[in-house]
C-alpha cells in the first residue's frame, strides 16, 4: 500500500532530478533510497521510474502517483496546520443565572486583544440550565457555581465570591450590618426559576436553620433589582451584580451571618479544558476577577465530574 512518505519521496525525486539529489534532500543515503524504491515497485508490482534515465523519466504509474502526491500532500499540510493551529474561530460561552458581564468586560477586553481572531459569541435560552447544551456540544464553556455529578464535565475553579443580602435603601434590614437567618423568616425572597437546592442562601443559610420565607420567582436580573429596590422583596446575589445599583443608593448590601460564599468555575467538556483558546480565557477571567469586591481566590484542587 501506498504511504504519505512514499510520495513525499516520489515528490523529492521528481523535483531533484536523480537519485544522488533526493537522498540528500532527504537525508538519506543514496543505498538506502533505492532500497526503498526497491521495496516500494516491489509490493506495489510496477516500476516507478527508468533507472540511469538522463534525464529522469516516470514510468506512465510513477506520473500517476506524482499526481497523486502533488494532490494529497497539499491537503495533509494543511490539514497538520489546522490541528496544531492553537486558535478556534468562535467561543460560545452562557453564563447560569445571575450576569457576569459587569466584571466580565475588562477580561473580555484582554482576552480579545490576545485573541483578535476568536469571536466569543454569549448564548442565550439557556440561562437557568446550561450545562446539558455544553455536554451536547452547543457550547464551549459555561460559567456557573454548579457541579454535575457523573457529567463528564471539568470544573476549574475561577474564584469565590460573597453572596450579600439585597435589600432597598429604606428596608429595616438596611440598618442592620449582619443578617441572621431569623431575620428573613417574615420576608419575601426574591430568586430565580431554578430549584431551591441550588440557591445559596436557601442550602446554606436557611435550610440548616429550619427558615422557609416566602418565594417568589423572578427571571430577570435586572427586574428582580428593580423589585427589591422598590421594596417588592429581598435578593441575595453577587455584590458585582449590584455594584453599581449600590453605589447610586438604589439598594443596600449586607453580610449573610459570618459571609456566605460561593464558587464560580468555567465547566468545559472533559478533555477539553486545556484547549488554548479555553484555557486563555479561564486565565483572564482569574485575574481581572481578582480586582472586585467580595471576592477571593478559589481554593482547593480542581474539579472533574
Amino acid at each position: 500500500m501506498i504511504e504519505i512518505k512514499h510520495l513525499k519521496t516520489l515528490q523529492a525525486l521528481k523535483q531533484t532530478g536523480s537519485l544522488a539529489a533526493a537522498a540528500a534532500h532527504l537525508h538519506q543515503t543514496q543505498s538506502a533510497l533505492s532500497h526503498q524504491f526497491s521495496d516500494i515497485e516491489q509490493r506495489l508490482g510496477f516500476r516507478l521510474f527508468v533507472r540511469k534515465s538522463q534525464p529522469l523519466r516516470f514510468t506512465r504509474q510513477g506520473e500517476v502517483l506524482l499526481q497523486l502526491a502533488d494532490s494529497v500532500l497539499p491537503q495533509v499540510h494543511q490539514a497538520l496546520q489546522a490541528c496544531q493551529a492553537p486558535e478556534q474561530t468562535t467561543l460560545r460561552i452562557a453564563i447560569e443565572c445571575h450576569s457576569c458581564i459587569q466584571w466580565m468586560t475588562p477580561a473580555l477586553n484582554s482576552f480579545r486583544e490576545q485573541w483578535p481572531q476568536v469571536a466569543v459569541e454569549f448564548i442565550s435560552g439557556v440561562t437557568f440550565d446550561p450545562q446539558p447544551a455544553l455536554q451536547q456540544g452547543k457550547l464551549d464553556l459555561v460559567l456557573t457555581s454548579d457541579i454535575l455529578p457523573k457529567s463528564g464535565l471539568h470544573y476549574t475553579p475561577l474564584f469565590d465570591f460573597e453572596v450579600r443580602l439585597i435589600v432597598a435603601v429604606d428596608h429595616p434590614l438596611a440598618t442592620k450590618p449582619t443578617i441572621l437567618p431569623e431575620d428573613l423568616s417574615e420576608e419575601t425572597l426574591l430568586i430565580y426559576p431554578v430549584q431551591r437546592q441550588r440557591i445559596d442562601i436557601w442550602r446554606h443559610f436557611l435550610q440548616p436553620s429550619g427558615i422557609s420565607p416566602s418565594l417568589k420567582t423572578v427571571d430577570n436580573t435586572l427586574l428582580l433589582i428593580q423589585m427589591v429596590s422598590a421594596n417588592m422583596g429581598i435578593a441575595a446575589l453577587p455584590h458585582w451584580v449590584v455594584e453599581n445599583v449600590e453605589r447610586q443608593k438604589l439598594v443596600v448590601t449586607r453580610t449573610l451571618d459570618n459571609g456566605l460564599w460561593s464558587r464560580l468555575y468555567a465547566a468545559t467538556r472533559e478533555g477539553e479544558n486545556r484547549q488554548p483558546v479555553l484555557d486563555a480565557f479561564i486565565t483572564h477571567a482569574q485575574q481581572h476577577a481578582r480586582q472586585l469586591p467580595f471576592v477571593r481566590d478559589a481554593s482547593g484542587a480542581l474539579v472533574t465530574a
